[in-house]
């Protein structure tokens, strides 16, 4: 810091505004001169470091030069100092009101000139300068935040890109049966949405009623281990074939367990107990009651329902309503109870469901 700069003189003294003038180009200073306090408001730009003025000028005096000057807002901390013959403490007090940094006795000393003017430039070269890291580090910080805000963006979009093409990967394993069944397809959709709408209407929260949609249609995934001759019979299956058949369920499981990720977890317990009876008397377990996942007594009910409603090779789709007397003929027997109420009181919604979802089929 070297303590110099640009000084504007304001004096309405031609003598003294030379003087001064002479004077602070000695030390080092540029200067530039003023009559009249408004002349000094025209000639106040940003290349000005400090303002000298006197105290006395008829029209506008130091003191109201000094508070215009501060009521510019590119001069709010422009160091003024006033050269006045004034030693009363009222009218320095007036002059500091009005923004006045510093003083100087008339007749005006060399020495005293330089060490005030040295000084005063000294500090505002000292603020300016932190003003200038202050605003060095907004820029660095905004550019950093901005930096971060696009690899944040970036982070979410490969996010949720990943996790598209997993659920992409998990939709095409258990949609693997459309090319055995295009019907089974269909089926595995359905019985998606409506498990995540009992789910939803059973109290789960959003997260779980959405885990449930994306697990339900792994249900049947264990199929593909099914012989077609069995899974496509038009008649009656056998004793033999029947107990091949319902191993879709552990074939399921297996092919879902032992991963890290939630809905293939969940995926693996619904697999494993859709076919659970709430009287113990289902498959492959022969679990009871609540001893049956939540998830797989949810699924129960969606995969009797869409399967009654559709056209199955060794028989004919039956009605809606057919199919709401088979369901409540299995109260408390194949269905939890509680569950199955839910299911038919909203039983409107679930067959203006089924037939929006079979006519987009």
């Amino acid at each position: 810091m070297t303590g110099r700069g640009r000084v504007l003189v304001v004096d309405d003294q031609e003598p003294n505004r030379l003087l001064l003038r002479d004077m602070l180009e000695a030390l080092g200073h540029e200067v530039e001169v003023a009559a009249t306090g408004a002349e000094a408001l025209e000639k106040l730009t940003s290349a000005i470091d400090l303002v000298l003025l006197d105290a006395r000028m008829p029209g506008m005096d130091g003191f109201e030069l000094a508070a215009r000057v501060r009521s510019v807002a590119a001069a709010a901390d422009l160091p003024v100092v006033m050269v006045t013959a004034l030693d009363s403490r009222g009218a320095r007090l007036q002059a500091v009101e009005a923004g006045v940094n510093d003083f100087i006795s008339k007749p005006v000393d060399m020495t005293e000139l330089g060490l005030r003017v040295g000084s005063q430039l000294q500090l505002k070269q000292a603020s300016d300068a932190l003003r200038r890291h202050g605003e060095e580090l907004e820029r660095k910080v905004e550019e950093r935040t901005t930096e971060l805000r696009r690899a944040l963006e970036a982070a979410q979009t490969a996010q949720r890109l990943t996790r598209e093409a997993y659920l992409d990967t998990i939709e095409r394993l258990v949609l693997a049966s459309e090319y055995k069944d295009r019907d089974t397809a269909h089926h595995i959709r359905r019985v998606s949405e409506l498990s995540g709408l009992l789910a939803d209407w059973n109290g789960a929260d959003a997260s779980e009623a959405e885990l449930v949609r994306r697990a339900a249609p792994m249900h049947d995934v264990g199929k593909i281990g099914i012989p077609d001759t069995i899974l496509l019979k038009p008649g009656a299956l056998s004793e033999e074939e029947r107990t091949i058949m319902q191993g879709h369920t552990t074939i399921g499981a297996r092919i879902l367990e032992g991963t890290p990720s939630e809905i293939l977890q969940a995926g693996s317990v619904i697999a494993l107990t859709h076919h659970e009876r709430w009287d113990g008397e289902g498959y492959p377990r022969g679990l009871r009651g609540e001893e049956i996942s939540r998830w797989g007594r949810i699924c129960a009910i969606a995969d009797v329902f869409d399967a009654l409603t559709a056209d199955r090779p060794y028989r004919k789709a039956f009605t809606v309503s057919e199919t709401r007397e088979l369901m409540e003929a299995e109260h408390g027997r194949h269905f939890d109870p509680a569950l199955l109420d839910l299911f038919l009181e909203n039983f409107a919604q679930v067959v203006e469901f089924r037939e929006r979802w079979t006519s987009a089929s």
